[in-house]
């Protein structure tokens, strides 16, 4: 009997990982997206420099690296190594790398 169990819980953790990452999955409306592309359009920015930090989603960006607000969407954006990201400004975590 425990040898069954063992793969039943196995599987269930297993399920629990997987609806903890699709929760925390940043997701940007089309509209957020026409809004957050004229915005940097339009105000572009220097591009800073940072040694030791990947661009992947769900990097962290140290507190030294000043993020800039967009009208009517809830996360800010940076230019990195000449590539803009949205950051959640709560966490400062990358959310999307827009190009």
């Amino acid at each position: 009997m425990k040898i069954h169990l063992i793969p039943a819980a196995a599987g269930l953790v297993l399920l629990a990982g997987i609806g903890v990452a699709a929760a925390d999955q940043v997701i940007v409306t089309p509209e957020q997206q026409t809004i957050i592309r004229e915005h940097v359009h339009k105000h572009p920015l220097a591009s800073v420099n940072l040694l030791g930090v990947e661009l992947n989603v769900g990097s962290a960006l140290p507190d030294t690296v000043e993020l800039q607000s967009i009208p009517d969407v809830e996360y800010r954006y940076v230019v990195v190594d000449n590539h803009t990201v949205l950051v959640d400004p709560g966490t400062r975590r990358i959310v999307q790398v827009i190009d």
